[in-house]
């Protein structure tokens, strides 16, 4: 597609997506890359600094830091995912349905959008958590509902845009189906807009992770996770002070490069297509002059006063 070539000519979105393919590793391959057991305990180095055999030091229970970050990749990063896939699901078809498929359907979900926009993240998870049970699962699926009316939002406003487009009224004149019409002319257009926000999301998404993990929702200890790591470290903030910025820096960089990569997608759709040298470039007809037009119409006028004063 034109706006994601575009896109990958920008530096920021070529940082971004090396920050990102770096997660992405550690996320799949994080338990093998880690330098030790990120679940093996010893008393006698506990929180210990940084040394040659721990780079990051040690925990409060003598667990090196390094390995703990390294595999709590791929469970913090795969609850964000997670929801961002629960959102993608429960926001784009309705806000494509509430398009195509007539009032009631209009309005039945747009009511339920209002609905989930109004309710506090934590809140609505622990609720949901609560009754079905302490998962990471239901976590995620709690974040996905209520990051679904941003999806819903979008999609129904790009589509909305389209379907009032020429095209697309002479398809659906010509005796198109909806299903062609959306798949031919809608899908791909809204594509970008699409990935814009689910750049947005999953840097969101991985920070209300990170703070449910920190309450003790979802993934459950010994398992490494950032939002884990930092609430065990807050309690020993007077042995190790620099504790918790190993994990607050790997979720900002994160975060970071997820929005990085959100604001070139936008800049990219926004830019437009250069011209290039096989390019014809055809210059603008010259206007005629007003001026000299304004004279003959009053010499016109001046004559025929005069003409009409002699002959009377």
């Amino acid at each position: 597609m034109r706006v994601l070539r575009i896109t990958w000519r920008q530096r920021s979105a070529k940082a971004a997506l090396a920050v990102l393919a770096v997660v992405a590793v550690l996320a799949v391959a994080g338990g093998a890359l880690a330098p030790a057991d990120p679940l093996t305990q010893h008393p006698a180095d506990m929180l210990q600094g940084p040394s040659a055999a721990h780079l990051l030091g040690t925990d409060y229970l003598g667990r090196d830091v390094l390995s703990r970050v390294v595999s709590g990749t791929g469970l913090s990063i795969g609850g964000a995912l997670e929801a961002v896939g629960a959102a993608l699901l429960v926001g784009v078809l309705p806000g494509l349905a509430s398009v195509w498929l007539g009032p009631a359907v209009e309005w039945t979900t747009q009511r339920a959008a209002d609905t989930l926009m109004i309710m506090p993240f934590t809140v609505f998870a622990i609720a949901v958590v609560g009754a079905l049970g302490n998962g990471v699962h239901q976590a995620m699926l709690a974040l996905g509902i209520l990051f679904a009316p941003l999806y819903f939002r979008v999609t129904r406003a790009a589509a909305l845009g389209l379907k009032q487009a020429q095209y697309v009224e002479a398809a659906e004149l010509m005796g198109a189906s909806r299903r062609w019409i959306l798949r031919t002319h809608v899908w791909g257009k809204i594509l970008p807009t699409i990935a814009v926000t689910t750049a947005q999301v999953a840097g969101q998404a991985l920070l209300v992770v990170s703070s449910l993990t920190f309450l003790g929702l979802g993934v459950k200890a010994p398992a490494p996770t950032w939002g884990g790591m930092l609430a065990s470290d807050l309690g020993y903030l007077a042995q190790q002070p620099w504790a918790p910025l190993v994990p607050g820096a790997a979720i900002m960089i994160t975060v970071g490069a997820l929005n990085l990569l959100a604001d070139a997608i936008r800049d990219g759709g926004a830019r437009p297509v250069a011209l290039t040298s096989a390019t014809p470039v055809r210059p603008a007809p010259a206007k005629p002059a007003a001026e000299p037009a304004v004279r003959v119409v009053e010499s016109r006028q001046t004559e025929e006063a005069e003409r009409r004063v002699t002959t009377g």
